[in-house]
Parts: C-alpha cells; structure tokens; sequence
C-alpha cells in the first residue's frame, strides 16, 4: 500500500512536470509567433521642392497608438507593426496632411519616404507670393537680405498671446515692453524707435494693417498673434518693395490659410491672473471653392492691483472669415477670387499711470486709485479682396483691394489739479518729482480731493480707415543662362485719423472718483489728419549659376493734410478751421546680392536708402537714411542660421510727439538729427540629438544682438526722451546686447521648452556715459517654460510657464512713471484636431 501512494505520488508530480513544461513550450512557441508577425516601418520626410529633411513631423497608424516623429535628419521608424493593411498618416503643424494605405508583411522592414508641403505653399505659386513676403520657411533662404520666418511649429510650442514673446526668436528687435499682455506693443528694427511701431511697415497677408499708416502711423492697433499661422521679418534692401518704412524693416502675419481639407482645430486655455483664451478654426477646400472660420477670444483679470479693489485687465475678441473661388489648379489661365473679413474688439483696463520710483520698489503691481475709470476700447474691421491670375507661363498678377477701419477711445488720466493757483500738471511731471509735487501726489493716490476738478481724464476719441488698391505684375524669363524674375508693383493708397477729444474732471472722496465736470465732445481736439499716396516699384531678380543679384527702385508720392476745426467749433463749420499740408517725392533705390558657395552656404549682402514718410507739419522733411549689410547663411540638415552685420547711416532721424513716449501727444513730427547705427544679429538652429537618436529631438536656437545708435550732431529737440543732444549720445529704448535661446526635448508623445532671454539695461533719454538710475530701465533675464503632452493623434493637452523664477524689473519710465513686465504665471490648456 506504501509502495503504490509512493508510485503514485511520483506520477503526479512527473505528470505537473511535464504540464509546466509543456505549457511554457507552448507560449514561447506563441510568443515567438506573433512577435515574428510584427514589421518595422522607416523612412524619411522631406519639404516640397527643396527637399530640406523636416524634423519634428508626426508619423502614426491611423486607429492606434503606433507612432512616431522624425528626426533632425528627417528619419522615422515605427516598430512592433502587426502584419496587414494600415493606412499611415504623416503631418505636421503648418504643413498638410498626408495619407498613405500599404501592407506589411510579417518580419518586414518598409522603407518609405514622404514629400510635405507647407499649408500656404501647397497653393498655386502665385497665390502663395501674394500672402507670404519670404516664401515660406523654403523662400527664406533664397532672399538676398536679411529675412526671417517664425513657423507655425515654433508658434506652437508656446502658444503665445504677446507678440513680444513670439518675437523672441528674431534678432535685431528693440521692444518696450508696456502692460505685460502685449496689447499696445512698441516694436523697433535695427535702432529705428520703437514707439507704437510707428517705424517700421506692419502688415497682415501682404498688406498695410496699421490703422493709418501715412497720416498717422503709431499702432495702437496690432493684429492678433493668437491667429496666427506664421510671422515673417524683413530687414535691410529685401522690404523696399514693403514700403513706406524702409529704415528699419517690414513685418508680415501671416493669417491662418484655407486647408485642403476638411479640418479645424479647438484650443482652450486658462491661467493665471483670472486668463483665459479660446482658438477655434473649421475650413476646407473642393476643386473651385474654399473656405474657413476662425475666432480667438482672449482676457485677463489683470496683475496689476488697483487701490481699493478693481479689475486691471482686459477682454479681447477677434473674429476671421474667408472664402476663395478658383478654377483648377491646373487650368490653362489658373485664376483665383479671395475674399477676407474680421471684425474685433477690445475692452482694456489699462492706464499710462504709472509708479514712482519708491511705490514700485515696494510693491511694482501696484495701480494707483486715480487710474480706476481709465479704460480703453476698441473695434476694428477688415475687409479685402484678392484676384490672381497665372495668364501665361511666365507671367502672373495679383490685385488687391483693401480697407480697415479702427476706432478706439482711450479714457485715461491726464493732469491733475492740486488748487486753482498752480494750474493742472502733467502725471508723468508729478511721478517724476512727487515731492515737489506732493498735494497732487497724494491726490492720484487716493487722499480726498482739495478743489472739485482735481483729475483731468482725457476721452482720447479717435478713428481711422486705411485703404487702398495694389497691383503686382510677375514675369519670368530666360535670357541665355540667366535666369530672369521681374515684378513691377503699384499701390494707391489713403488713410486718415479724425481726432474728436474731450476732457471730463473728477474729484477724489474716500477713495473714489466721482465726475464733477463733464466735457463736451470735440472741445479738446478737434482735427483731421488724411493722407493721399501713390507707390510704385520694379525689382529685378537676375540669377546666374551661383549668384543671384536684385536691384530695386521704389517711388513714392505722398501728400498729407491736416484740418483742424479748433477747440470752440465742435459742430465743424469751418468757422475757425485751420490748414496744413505737406508734399512728398522720394525715389528709393537699393540693391541685394547673394552667392551659393554650395547647396548648404552662402553670403549676402546689399544697400539701400531708408525712408520714412513726414507729417502734416510744413517743413518737416522724411526720415532719410543710408542703408547697408552684409550677411552669410548657412542650411544644413538639422543645422541652420545666418550672421549679418549692419550699418544704418541717417542724415536726418524723424520723432514723433506720441503721448505714449511721454510726449503731448500732438502725433507732430520733428526733425531729429544724424544718427549711425550700427550692430551684429546671429541665430543658429541645430538638433543635438541627430547623431545620436531616431527617437528623441533636442533642439536649441542661439539669437544674439547687438546694436549701438548714437547721434552724431549737436541739436535741441521738444522731443522729452531725445531733450537737449550732443553728439556722441545714445538713442533710448535701445538695448546694446540681447541674448535669446530656446532649448527643447521632444518625441512622439510630448515636447518640453525652455525659451529665456537676457535685455541689457537701456537709457530712457538720450545720452552717454554712466547712466542715471532714474534714467534707464532694468536688465533682465526672463524664462518662459512650456510642455505637450499627446493623449492622442488629435488630443493633446498643454501647460506654460511665462516669468519663471519671477523676475521683476522696470521695463519702461513712460508714458508716466515705472512700469513692471509681466510677473510669474501659468497656463494650461488643451488641444483638440479634427
């Protein structure tokens, strides 16, 4: 009985033996199988027409989570591939979407290879030049000058409100920062001023955007950065057919094209100091029609704290709409029929009080109780219509039609009253010297008004329209081994701003404003200011093996008037009306060169003359200047950038009486003086991971600047940032050294990016030598930081940080006192794609 349990025993546990083994045979056996079913896919992603390798592009199996994105050589693989039928999809922002059906088979390595095109560039040839000044991240390195393209990639790393910001990766840039948001921004290129943007020629798709450019250029108007598809730059003899600003350099947004199919997109975002924003955009295309939509609604509680409580920010909404009619891409006579419209708004709380020098260092967020009622409120419309026409092989043209009209009321402390003695003083005079001003002082912070009409609020009531036809005649041809690109171009053009002010007084009680004078409308300024201008120019593009040389010549014609009805006629019968006007001629030659070394390298190099046109004021002559640069590019797989040096010589530098600038605001121009500028600006791009991994990018992008403007005469200006000049001073608001970077790690699932950049101090006034404390703002070093993560192929959620270690620094003295940038804050979001 011992002998068969023992037998028995000894069954079982061979019996399990042999199970388990058997068991693990046949899983490995299974195992093995199915991993032998599985394929690799490879391959590599280039860009249409150049064939330049496209890092960072998304590659997935539709209806799964296999995926990846190429490489700084453009490479790819997806691995672990189940045998079958899949249908691969390949995209990446700003470029269209393509699809491609293939069958693996078990073990197999397929090796495919993608041609993407930019989302404007997959449109005819003719249509694309109408839209894009560059040509696209591909045109950009075929210009023979100076020229920048801030891609719908890099655009969407951060997903920035602030142009500022955005502006980050382009070097030769001044910019004065104003209220942290960006919504007033004060942009300058290569020394020119930076205020209001007023010198440099500011256009959406090709086409004026400021809301008067000739009669009054100062922007308080700027399109919107959040809709935006991409931005170009365009400095030195490259934007003289961009006029009326040929000094410094032209800017060009580049609106959110019409897809190719059906696809749209919805971003949310909310943050802090109350943020939010909301991107919505549908479109599509058939063969002869297409379409789209889009709204960016953006607002904020603000950072700034008001004295006794009150909202310091803003609410911005934004409203775009086109539609294209066209005949077949590939028709005999390709024409096309584009008709764009957008209306936008803004309510913003913002003021040109500032701090003095002691409230900002104990509290820099600080809003003084006499800026409670200051308001600002705007509305634009746009409207235009575009005919291209590709008549015969060789020869194109592109009209345009055009018009935009802006009105805007900024309600906002002026002077203050301190008895009925001494009169109202300006608040940047009080700010700068509260002691000697210490009633009023005392008044804008808050203690009970002395006299009725204590606070002077200005309603600055004005409107705008610009519009205007332009025409553009392409022709292309041969001329033994030469080739030959002419374009001749026409624009009749007209704007005007309509000043109708008033002055409302208040007093102070416990802290708040009540009115005690209402003003009538039209009684502080009462004025017209219109400009009539005609601009023609002929560019030759003539390329011969390596070289590649563009004489330009540009006229202007240009007539201003002002109308000023005066202070006592607010009914405008002309009874008391004054005139004034001034005419322009000016021819604007320049000339670029460039030379390929190789497919990779090449230098350019080019000079022209800069101008920018004069006021109403008689006697008053055009900005006018010398303009030359030299430069070498370089494109190389996951390496590119450019360095270039400039020298702007001016033999007379314009200002503008802006009260922004701390001014009166009369918007007068003035003769300044002779001024050189003179600098470097470099940006190099490169993938440190190319080497090392399919898998992981690691981009990082170097921008550097310096620039140094001094005038070079002796003169007395009424101009208060410029006063009494010697030579030798230094311009204000222009930065020496600027140093940017951008550092990121991205794969298939997420990105991360760090963005900082370093601003020296800059003098508030004209000068040299040690600067004055109370005469300069603050360096800085600022850090952005955001991150992507992709839940899906169209779900992806997002998170930003703007001000990282939360620096604080004075960023401007004007227009009245200290003002801060924008403190620390976050952002999350998420990103959906159809």
């Amino acid at each position: 009985m011992k002998l068969f349990k023992s037998i028995l025993r000894y069954s079982n546990v061979s019996i399990l033996h042999r199970t388990s083994i058997s068991t693990i045979l046949i899983l490995a056996f299974y195992v093995n199988n199915l991993l032998g079913q599985t394929a690799k896919i490879e391959g590599y992603i280039v860009q249409a027409e150049t064939n330049a390798v496209l890092q960072d592009a998304s590659v997935y199996i539709a209806n799964s989570s296999l995926g990846a994105i190429s490489n700084g050589k453009g490479y790819f693989i997806i691995e672990n591939v189940p045998a079958g039928k899949h249908t691969i999809v390949i995209g990446n922002v700003g470029y269209g979407t393509k699809r491609k059906t293939v069958k693996v088979k078990e073990g197999e390595k397929l090796s495919l290879d993608f041609i993407l095109e930019e989302a404007v560039m997959a449109l005819p040839q003719i249509v694309v030049s109408s839209v894009t000044l560059t040509g696209g991240s591909k045109g950009v390195h075929e210009i023979p000058g100076s020229a920048y393209y801030i891609s719908p990639k890099e655009i969407e790393k951060f997903s920035y409100t602030d142009i500022n910001r955005t502006l980050r990766a382009v070097p030769g840039i001044n910019i004065q920062e104003e209220d942290g948001f960006g919504l007033r921004p004060n942009i300058g290129l290569r020394g020119t001023g930076v205020e209001r943007s007023s010198k440099i020629t500011i256009m959406e798709d090709g086409v004026l955007m400021a809301p008067a450019p000739y009669a009054a250029p100062a922007a308080y108007y700027f399109p919107t950065i959040g809709r935006m598809q991409a931005v170009e730059v365009l400095k030195g003899s490259s934007q003289i057919k961009y006029g009326p600003y040929t000094t410094g350099g032209a800017i060009n947004l580049i609106s959110t094209q019409i897809p190719q199919e059906l696809s749209g997109k919805i971003n949310l975002f909310a943050g802090s100091f109350g943020s939010r924003n909301l991107h919505a955009f549908a479109g599509s295309s058939m063969e002869h029609i297409g379409y789209s939509v889009e709204t960016f609604q953006y607002s904020a509680d603000g950072f700034k704290v008001l004295d006794g409580d009150g909202n310091t920010g803003f609410d911005k909404k934004d409203y775009l709409a086109k539609l294209r009619i066209n005949t077949k891409a590939d028709a005999k006579v390709y024409q096309s029929l584009s008709l764009k419209i957008g209306h936008s708004t803004e309510s913003s709380n913002e003021t040109y009080l500032g701090l003095t020098q002691e409230d900002f260092d104990a509290n820099p967020y600080r809003r003084y109780a006499a800026s409670q009622v200051d308001l600002m409120k705007t509305e634009q419309t746009q409207f235009m219509v575009r005919h291209v026409a590709s008549i015969m092989d060789g020869i194109n043209i592109t009209t345009s039609a055009y018009r935009s009209d802006f009105s805007r009321n900024w309600y906002k402390l002026d002077k203050v009253e301190a008895d009925t003695v001494s009169g109202p003083i300006k608040i940047a005079s009080i700010l700068d010297d509260p002691d000697s001003y210490l009633i009023a002082y005392n008044a804008i912070t808050g203690a009970e008004s002395s006299i009725d009409d204590a606070f002077h609020l200005k309603a600055n009531n004005r409107s705008y329209y610009s519009q205007g036809v332009q025409t553009v005649l392409g022709y292309k041809f041969n001329t033994g081994k030469v080739v030959n690109n002419v374009e001749i171009g026409a624009r009749i053009h007209q704007d005007q701003i309509d000043r109708f002010q008033w002055v409302d007084k208040y007093r102070m009680d416990d802290g708040y404003m009540k009115m005690t004078t209402k003003g009538t409308p039209g009684t502080e300024s009462n004025k017209i200011e219109s400009a009539d201008a005609f601009a023609t120019y002929i560019q030759i593009k003539s390329n011969y093996k390596h070289l590649t040389i563009i004489p330009g010549l540009r006229y202007e014609h240009i007539l201003v008037r002002r109308e000023d009805y005066g202070k006592g006629d607010v009914e405008r019968t002309g009874a008391d009306l004054s005139k004034r006007s001034n005419l322009t001629e000016v021819f604007i030659p320049g000339v670029g060169l460039d030379y390929k070394f190789n497919s990779s390298v090449s230098s350019f190099g080019g000079v022209h003359k800069g101008f920018s046109p004069p006021g109403s004021k008689e006697g008053t002559l055009p900005e006018s200047s010398t303009n030359y640069e030299l430069g070498i590019r370089i494109n190389k797989r996951a390496l590119s950038g450019q360095a270039v040096v400039f020298l702007n010589d001016y033999s007379n530098l314009l200002g503008t009486d802006l009260a922004a600038a701390g001014g009166g605001g009369t918007t007068d121009q003035f003769n300044g003086g002779e001024v050189v500028a003179k600098g470097l600006e470099t940006m190099f791009s490169y993938n440190l991971l190319t080497k090392v991994s399919t898998r992981y990018n690691l981009p990082v992008t170097i921008v550097y600047t310096y620039t140094d403007a001094v005038f070079v005469n002796d003169f007395d200006s009424d101009f208060d940032a410029w006063g009494e000049v010697s030579s030798g001073d230094h311009l204000p608001y222009i930065a020496t050294n600027q140093l940017g970077f951008q550092l990121g790690i991205e794969n298939k699932i997420f990105g991360f990016n760090l963005s900082g950049k370093y601003v020296d101090e800059m003098r508030t006034k004209a000068g040299q030598g040690t600067v004055r404390q109370d005469q300069r703002t603050d360096s800085q070093l600022v850090l952005d930081f955001s991150g992507n993560f992709k839940l899906s192929n169209h779900i992806s959620l997002s998170a930003s940080i703007t001000n990282l270690t939360n620096d604080v620094n004075v960023v401007a003295r004007r227009p009245a006192g200290l003002r801060p940038g924008m403190p620390r804050a976050f952002n999350v979001g998420i990103k959906t794609t159809f």
